[in-house]
């Protein structure tokens, strides 16, 4: 048997080093969180939390690849997001019965649907340049929005759609109790969630790690320099967007299996989905994935419990009008929030603390 070469020895040991970093264990142990919450914290508030975290998590991952692995700002992310939900509600709700086939075809054509679109903004879009490119997908997610509102005899308008899940995922199934937990198709949804996004992210860190990703990262660097080595930047670019708008549907389609709901707010909303989607991934990190995580994570719960601040400030100081009032505007303390986490973390939590890190060693 012939002896390993010394850049096979060299990528054995990063490997060993990999699974015995703290990093390693910091990403077993965040997992095994997400699985625990249906026992640990069995509230509905709490696993809708967190079901709200690993599908965003993904959602800003895939953007991530666009943004801070190839240097792409699409305004338009959202809208594929809406469209994989679209794609699920018409199967499994407004123009088809709940079955399992209708479910797996409702994702089957999310992805073709979402890539054929973003091979088509590609070949249209990326002749143009930073902003252009942008506003361009700016006025395509607006349009997605109008036709969504308008078309109401297809797609049920304001009114929206509703999903019913099949067999086991169905919101009436009930197995039982197991371990003190009622396994109802609530928490089977939870946990089919939780495996689907899960190997969306292990998809794109292959993705984003392999020699595909490397070249990616050289034209987010520099265009010229990657094109005078020979690679057809173009051709690399849309690759780019057409995997990350595929991610984005499938996970609109997880999105629309959870919530039970879909309409043009909620699914293709701009300032909804869209701005949610790039504040969480300035305050996760561009370029990291990981970042959506933390993104999400802050997003997401402080959403979530500023709200209640109010209620609290007005049990514990009933006399402080003014906190009372500052508090009932909870989105300007969530704007206050941002602007600290960008004064202290300027690459974003993971990036700046991964830059800490490295000056360290």
């Amino acid at each position: 048997m012939a002896e390993a070469t010394p850049v096979q020895i060299f990528h054995m040991e990063e490997k060993r080093r990999q699974y015995r970093s703290g990093g390693f264990f910091l990403k077993v142990g965040l997992l095994a969180l997400f699985v625990l919450v249906p026992f640990l914290f069995p509230s509905f508030k709490t696993v809708d939390l967190a079901m709200q975290i690993i599908i965003f998590a993904t959602l800003v991952a895939s953007f991530d690849i666009l943004l801070g692995y190839t240097g792409i700002l699409s305004f338009g992310h959202g809208m594929f997001f809406g469209i994989g939900a679209y794609c699920v509600a018409f199967l499994v709700g407004k123009y088809g019965t709940p079955s399992y086939a209708n479910l797996a075809l409702g994702f089957v054509i999310a992805a073709l649907v979402a890539s054929v679109l973003a091979l088509v903004i590609s070949f249209l879009s990326l002749r143009v340049k930073a902003i252009f490119f942008a506003m361009i997908t700016l006025a395509l997610a607006e349009l997605a929005i109008v036709l969504a509102t308008k078309l109401s005899g297809f797609t049920g308008g304001e009114d929206g759609i509703s999903l019913n899940m099949p067999g086991v995922l169905a919101v009436s199934f009930n197995a039982g109790n197991f371990l003190g937990l009622e396994i109802t198709g609530r928490i089977l949804t939870y946990y089919f969630i939780l495996l689907a996004c899960l190997g969306l992210f292990l998809a794109m860190l292959r993705f984003t790690h392999s020699p595909l990703g490397r070249v990616l990262q050289a034209i987010r660097d520099n265009v010229e320099r990657a094109e005078a080595l020979g690679y057809k930047t173009f051709v690399f670019q849309a690759i780019s967007i057409t995997f990350g708008c595929v991610v984005a549907a499938l996970v609109g389609g997880l999105y629309g299996m959870w919530v039970g709901y879909v309409n043009p707010e909620s699914c293709l909303g701009v300032l909804s989905i869209m701005l949610a989607i790039l504040l969480m991934c300035i305050i996760g990190g561009m370029g990291t994935l990981y970042g959506g995580i933390v993104g999400a994570a802050f997003f997401m719960i402080t959403e979530t419990f500023l709200p209640d601040l109010q209620h609290l400030a007005k049990d514990f100081f009933p006399s402080a009008v003014l906190l009372h009032n500052v508090l009932e505007r909870w989105h300007l303390v969530l704007g206050v929030l941002f602007i600290l986490v960008v004064i202290f973390f300027p690459k974003g939590i993971i990036g700046s603390v991964r830059e800490f890190i490295d000056r360290r060693k």
